[in-house]
């Protein structure tokens, strides 16, 4: 049988190549980054003996090949290339072409590729362009196989075997088989292009790298790859499917970053070192915290843009929004404890919260235990950053300042916005009778929330015989069918609440319980999180223009995966 050299020995292919043949009775030598750069010949162990090897090269360039390719020259070369065929592949595959006997793998998308979606399948939102990409990935174990038994069995020699899973899958139908089988609530977003390169470049991915696979993608969405039957021709096994895959690593899916690996790294940030317009906004490289007593450590899935954030990062009502520079933007998060700090024996790492605390547009967070929730477990992780500001306030509205009761009638003006969206909801819940303004844009979305009647306030008088009003557009964008004298819609006599100044004006008050209320109720089908956009954290400053510019409609989260 002969010695088999293995490079690339404790990678994705090479670990599981270097079991089956030892398993196989063969006798393997293992070279890896650890025993040195492969690129020097001089890194190889002696080749007295060696008949085949596996040639892993895990470089973006073909720089040192030569070398390498002529010491390994008069032994069966296994080379695991790529279907797409890179440049550098190309003249990796020429060089060991013509230096002797050889064989190429050439795997589609391994199936492994989907664990760079981990946080983002944690958040619930995997974002990305062309979603309909379709590609027929493949389990590492399958290509192992065909390796071992092309270094093993005669009849390889000059073969090159495409190598793909049962089935071709678009990134959308991965997203929701990961969904499926982790039992996480995840869903594909589609990102265009110019916004998914953007992102790719800000993760450290090199540029050109980034144009080749958004070409890539562009392609396989118009064209999606086709099966190919080498894996089965070769093994005599029918190759493994992505299901199987994502069975197999699930928990890599549900699991959280050690806090040691947090520890030594900084996070991306949304912070102001002055107040001022949106181009004081600055998405920065800061350290990530740590947990005190009776704190825990957040890996943010999301936060949520309210628009009184505008106030604070203008410098507006210092006694209101108090905050020393620089300051983190944010109040509304959603994500996952990573550690816990002396004194918390309520959470727990792993434990999936939401709540409001100051600085949440970042990667981490640190924050009381005390202040968090448990998520909902029925949406996405980051849907849930939605709720704590817009639930409570219109919870407060609803229960605490109107006390709708069944039977009353309820005008909520200002209902497709983001606390309009609950208080519909809410009032309904309560057995009023529901009435909502909304823009044309809205009006659909309010009625599916369960307004029994929707008013274009743009061209229809506001009803004046109602019980409750609830407020929720500031006096300045007020339509003008309102009473002239309030700036309201007509209220003599009736119970009036507002957060937008005036009469029943009150400020909402952070209140853990209910907010464990309202996601009992999302959890039982009740209440319904309407998200309107979700952008990236570098996008923030563009969000807050658009708020100032009256752009924005609904809730509008913001991502950190």
């Amino acid at each position: 049988m002969g010695r088999i050299v293995v490079t690339g020995a404790t990678g994705t292919v090479g670990r599981l190549a270097v079991a089956l043949l030892r398993e196989a009775g063969a006798e393997v030598v293992t070279l890896s980054g650890k025993d040195g750069d492969l690129r020097d010949p001089g890194t190889l162990p002696p080749l007295d003996g060696v008949t085949s090897v596996l040639l892993v090269w895990p470089f973006a360039t073909a720089d040192g090949a030569r070398e390498v390719v002529r010491a390994l020259a008069g032994r069966h070369v296994v080379y695991l290339s790529s279907a797409a065929r890179r440049a550098s592949e190309r003249e990796v595959e020429r060089l060991v072409e013509a230096a002797g006997t050889w064989t190429f793998l050439r795997p589609h998308a391994f199936a492994a590729n989907a664990l760079r979606w981990a946080r983002q399948v944690r958040a619930g939102v995997v974002r990305g362009a062309y979603g309909a990409a379709g590609q027929p990935v493949v389990h590492e174990r399958d290509v192992a196989a065909v390796a071992v038994r092309a270094l093993l069995d005669a009849g390889h020699h000059g073969a090159a075997y495409t190598l793909t899973g049962p089935e071709t899958l678009s990134q959308a139908d991965q997203v929701r088989i990961v969904s499926e089988v982790t039992g996480i609530p995840v869903r594909w977003e589609e990102q265009a292009p110019e916004l998914a390169r953007t992102a790719l470049l800000a993760g450290g991915w090199p540029a050109g790298a980034v144009e080749e696979v958004l070409r890539a993608q562009a392609e396989l969405a118009r064209r999606p790859a086709p099966v190919t039957p080498a894996v089965e021709d070769v093994t005599k096994a029918a190759p493994r499917t992505f299901r199987e895959w994502v069975e197999e690593h699930a928990d890599a899916f549900r699991s959280v970053p050690r806090r040691s690996r947090a520890a030594e790294r900084s996070m991306r940030a949304a912070r102001i070192h002055e107040f001022g317009d949106a181009s004081v906004i600055r998405v920065e490289e800061v350290p990530v915290p740590r947990p005190g007593p009776g704190e825990v450590l957040v890996e943010v899935a999301a936060t949520a843009f309210n628009p009184s954030e505008v106030g604070l990062r203008s410098g507006l009502l210092p006694e209101v929004f108090r905050a020393s520079l620089p300051h983190t933007l944010g109040w509304d998060v959603s994500g996952t404890v990573v550690e816990t700090g002396a004194g918390v024996s309520d959470l727990a790492v792993g434990d999936r919260v939401f709540g409001m605390v100051d600085g949440a547009a970042a990667e981490y967070v640190a924050a009381p235990a005390a202040v968090l929730a448990t998520a909902p477990r029925s949406i996405p992780l980051a849907d849930a950053a939605a709720v704590p500001v817009a639930g409570l306030t219109a919870w407060q509205a609803v229960h605490e300042h109107a006390r709708v009761e069944p039977g009353r009638r309820v005008l909520v003006n200002g209902a497709g916005g983001g606390v309009g969206t609950f208080a519909v909801q809410l009032a309904k819940l309560a057995g009023a009778h529901v009435i909502a303004t909304a823009s044309p844009r809205s009006a659909a979305a309010v009625r599916r929330l369960g307004a029994d009647e929707v008013i274009d306030y743009t061209t229809t008088p506001l009803p004046t015989d109602v019980d409750v009003l609830l407020n929720l557009i500031p006096a300045t964008n007020q339509p003008t069918t309102n009473d002239p004298a309030t700036n309201t819609p007509a209220t003599r006599g009736r119970t009036v609440v507002s957060i937008a100044g005036g009469a029943g004006h009150f400020v909402m008050r952070y209140d853990p319980a209910q907010l464990t209320a309202l996601a009992a109720l999302i959890d039982e089908g009740r209440l319904t999180v309407e998200i309107a956009e979700s952008h990236p954290l570098p996008a923030l400053p563009r969000i807050h223009r658009r708020a100032e510019a009256g752009d924005l409609r609904g809730k509008v989260t913001v991502l950190m995966g």
